[in-house]
Order: C-alpha cells, then structure tokens, then sequence
C-alpha cells in the first residue's frame, strides 16, 4: 500500500467486541475476530489512509456507501487523523471554494459522541441525525457526517469525545490536489536532484519534490509532515522551482510515520467566501527508516526476450548517515507487477570497515511475449534482521522491441487527373489522387494513412508483391475547388512519410485574330494566264476573326489568278 500509494478501506462482520460468541448445531462456535485483530486492520487502514468499519452483516449494505464516496472522481482527503489510545480532542480543517459533496468520516466505538460546528460558529451534536450542518448515517462503528456547507467556507472544528481508539477523516471532491515524491539526492531529471519511491531516514534531512495540480491560481504557504498520533508536527522550508512545483526540505525528522500536509491560498476570492485558504493531505502515511535501499539502472528500457542486471545497496543508517562500526545482515525481498522472471540473493552482509555498504544484483527477464510500449515495475525491499524496519526502492522500466526498420515510408504517384480550369462551379467537378506507400521488403508495415491537407475522401487497400513487400494503394478524391492534397503514412515504428498531389489543370487557348489578306501587289508582267507563282513556303494553320481556316498558299494562287483575269 505505502509503494503505490493505494488506499484500502476494510468491511469487518464477525467480531468479538460486538456480539457474544454463539454455538452453531453441531456445537461448534463460529470464528470470530478478536481485539488484536481488529486493531490489525484498522492499523492497515490508518496507514494508506483508508478506514476499518466494523458492521454487522444486516448493516453491510449501509457501510458500502463509502465504498462509492471514496470511488467518486476527484476525491481529496481534506484531513485525516486517529487517536489511539482514545481521548477527548478538537480537530480543525479548512474548506475552501473548490470543494463538492464534502464528506466526514468518525470510526469508534458506540460510545462515542461528537460536535461539529461551522466556520460561522453553527453547531451540532451527533444527537441530530439531521441538523443544519450535516445529515448524519451511521453503521456499526462508523458515523458518516453528509456536510451543507452553504456558502461557510474557511475553518471548521469536528470534536471528538471518547476514551477508546477512533478515527477522523474528511473528504471532498475538488481539481486542486498535490503529488509529492521523496527527493534522493542533489542531481537528476530536474537539474539539481533525482527523486525515489522508498522511507526516508529517520533523523537525516529528507527533500521532498510537491508539485499542485488542478490549479494554476494557489500559492502555497506551509508545508509539514504530521503525526497524529503524537501529536508531532514538523515544518518543510518552502522552494519555488517555478510553475507549481516546490521543494520542501525537512531538518532532522524523527522516527515514527507522518503525513504531508499542505496549506495555501487561492489568489483570487470566489464568490462562495472572502476566504482564499485552502488545505490538503496526502492518504498515504510516510514511515521513516533507519534502512538505506539504493539502486541505479544503467537503462530503463527492456527488450522482450532479454535480461538486464540491476545492482543495488542496502546499508544501515544512524541520523540519516549510513554507520560503518557494525555487521548487520539484511533480508532481500524482490517484485515486479508483471510477474517477470527475475533473480536475487535472499540477504547480503555488510562488513564493519568496508563503508557499511552491503551490495547485491537483481536479473529481471522480461519474456520474448512481453508488449513493445508496455512497462513493469521492480520493487526492492530491504529488511534488517529483526524484522523491525524495513525500507525499499521503486524502480520502472519500458519494454521497447529492438527497433530494425529505420526508413521512412515512401510514395510513389500512380496518377493525378485535371481540373478544367474555365469552370466557373468547381465544386460540380471532381479529381482523384492515385499512389502508392511502400516501406521496403524489411519494413515493419504502414500502420496509418491521413489526411494533412486536403477535405477529400481518403480510401486505401493493401497488397502483398510476389517478393513480399506491402504496398498500400491510396485513392484520394475532391472537389476541384480543393486542388492540393498532402497526405502523411506513418509505419509501425512510428517512421513518417508524405506525399503530395496536385491536380492538373487542363486549359484551352485563347482565339488569336488573322491580318485579312485584302492587299494585294498588281501584277506588271505579262505572265499567261496558265502561270502561276508556286508558294515556296510551308502551310501554316491559323484562325481568323470570323472563324475560318484557309491554308496561305491558296490565297495567294487565287489573288494571282484574279490579278490577271482582271488585267
């Protein structure tokens, strides 16, 4: 639960604080849960943040509504806090303007009694199953309080008053939330330090990296790590790195398991309040540790089939700094979610005068089956030798096949037909686009043609050649007031290509205007009649302005004739 931060909440029937143990016919009693266990699983729940809510069967149905609160979308933990052993105690939380269906949670015993009163000073007491703040249900040891905020944003106060152990939880449905990740150390991904999954160390300075989401608009002013069973709580000193991620480092933390708490202000007032304070808190408890658990992967990516090694260290620590004056033998537990083959030793030894550093390599095969774009996650875990501490580290890789097709998509154009260039209604004519994309006899295929420009229609088909390459046929077709088309194919592997097209336009000629042949040069000579001057050049075909084609050589036959005749 703490690795992945999950949140778990327990249904309990069947226990001794709640009905007397009863022999079935056959004079066998029925197994029932005692106190020991009971405080089990609300230990578990207490940690991830969830609850154990102890009904009777008949009252299960009533119990499974907080089952659909906590599976709501955009569900934050407001506040949350126990007290064991019980005692009487106020508990103060802020609503803030985002928040909807703001819900509050109280586990104990049937002896308890609360009041809650609102940022106005209204009250009521768990006597009122449906007051002017809440509308109250309750089953088996759990009062699930509905709040009517009413436009009452800014400081609410929940009081408790019982002798045994409970629990208080409030939650609403809100965009502005945070994430945070524990810092390793000075240097990585974000420029000057890396971030892990794992406990920090108890006593040493612990960085956490805190980024708000949800928001662009909240400033964060406060930033601490909250023991509620204390109480016990430490402040982080705030850094801006800019956007809405901020490094909150804490000085020398003390052993025991805490929650992150952040505090801010909206920059701008809503209309629900004149308060711009908001507050959150991480589900999860943080548990410091007194194990250091290293690991670094020379690569994040594994190939289907293959097998990485990946080293790591697993040292003792005393305020935060590893102790070199012991040997101390620590037990290996080794994971991965997708159920991989993977190797490990079982323990390693440090050595005292050797750094205090135990040194180990884990295999992880992944199979030759295994997805190219999926990921699994490792998990290596450290525990010292009785069994009293534990820490781990959170590794994760992709799985990425060998890439061997390297070419880009090539088009090869089939054919382009026109457009009539004198068509006035160009959306009355059509044109089409023909080519093909191939990627070579050792590509991985085309996974995808589409359109980059163009608002035609795209159809395609593909064919195998007798030497085995693909060949996928595209067939665009527009309008011919969409003369241009490119369109991008892009293989297996992501490799892009592009083709683009043109329509050809299909023209008509201008009409040209021929000089009229009404000048002609008289003849002087006596030349017979049955002569006639042979024309030396070649027939030219011209058109005249009424329309009709004469061939040159005959005009000028004709005007020699006449020429004579008439002399």
């Amino acid at each position: 639960m703490e690795s992945t931060k999950s949140q778990v909440t327990f249904m309990l029937t069947g226990f001794a604080a709640v009905r007397r143990r009863r022999r079935t016919s056959q004079g066998v009693a029925p197994r029932v849960m005692g106190r020991s266990a009971v405080q089990l699983y609300q230990d578990l729940a207490q940690a991830s943040g969830g609850q154990a809510i102890q009904v009777t069967k008949s009252e299960l149905s009533l119990a499974t509504s907080v089952i659909v609160d906590s599976s709501a979308s955009a569900v934050v933990t407001v506040f949350q806090a126990s007290r064991n052993p019980g005692r009487p105690d106020s508990f103060n939380f802020t609503v803030d303007s985002s928040l909807q269906n703001i819900t509050a949670y109280i586990t104990g015993d049937s002896a308890l009694t609360f009041s809650l009163t609102s940022s106005t000073g209204v009250s009521q007491t768990s006597s009122q199953s449906s007051g002017p703040l809440a509308f109250v249900t309750t089953a088996g040891n759990l009062r699930r309080l509905s709040l009517n905020t009413d436009n009452e944003t800014g400081l609410w106060q929940l009081s408790v008053s019982s002798n045994n152990p409970y629990l208080v939880k409030v939650t609403g449905q809100s965009s502005v939330d945070f994430i945070y990740n524990l810092v390793e150390e000075h240097e990585g991904a974000h420029g000057d330090f890396s971030v892990k999954e794992g406990r920090p160390l108890s006593g040493g300075n612990t960085s956490f990296l805190v980024t708000v989401t949800g928001s662009d608009t909240v400033k964060v002013t406060e930033v601490t790590l909250f023991d509620s069973s204390g109480p016990t709580e430490v402040k982080g000193s705030l850094q801006s790195l800019g956007s809405n991620d901020f490094l909150v480092t804490f000085s020398g933390i003390p052993a025991g398991e805490f929650v992150l708490i952040l505090k801010g202000e909206a920059s701008s007032s809503t209309s629900r309040s004149t308060s711009s304070s908001f507050q959150r808190q991480a589900s999860t408890q943080i548990k410091t540790s007194s194990i250091s658990v290293t690991a670094q992967a020379n690569n994040t990516n594994i190939e289907p089939g293959t097998t990485i090694s990946i080293p790591f260290t697993v040292a003792a620590t005393a305020d935060g700094v590893i102790t070199d004056s012991t040997t101390e033998t620590f037990t290996v537990r080794v994971s991965n979610d997708r159920s991989y083959t993977s190797t490990s030793p079982s323990s390693v030894t440090t050595v005292a005068g050797s750094g205090g550093k135990a040194n180990g390599t884990v295999t992880l095969t992944a199979p030759s089956s295994a997805a190219s774009g999926s990921d699994v996650t490792l998990t290596i875990e450290g525990e010292n030798a009785a069994a009293t501490d534990i820490n781990y580290v959170v590794l994760r890789f992709s799985v990425t096949a060998k890439v061997t097709d390297v070419n880009r998509p090539v088009c090869q154009v089939v054919n382009t037909s026109t457009c009539d260039s004198t068509s006035l209604l160009c959306a009355s004519s059509q044109w089409e686009f023909i080519a093909n994309f191939t990627d070579g006899i050792n590509g991985t295929g085309i996974e995808s043609v589409t359109i980059s420009q163009g608002n035609g229609t795209l159809n395609m088909s593909t064919v195998v050649e007798a030497g085995g390459e693909n060949i996928t046929l595209v067939t665009y077709t527009a309008s011919c007031c969409s003369p241009i088309v490119e369109l991008t194919a892009v293989d297996s592997v992501g490799n892009v290509g592009t083709c683009v097209g043109q329509a050809r336009v299909l023209t008509t000629p201008p009409p040209t205007t021929m000089t009229p042949a009404t000048t002609t040069t008289p003849a002087t000579t006596t030349t017979p009649a049955t002569t006639t001057t042979p024309a030396t050049t070649s027939a030219v075909q011209t058109t005249s302005t009424g329309g009709y084609t004469l061939n040159i050589s005959t005009i000028v036959w004709l005007t020699v004739v006449f020429s004579v005749l008439w002399k």
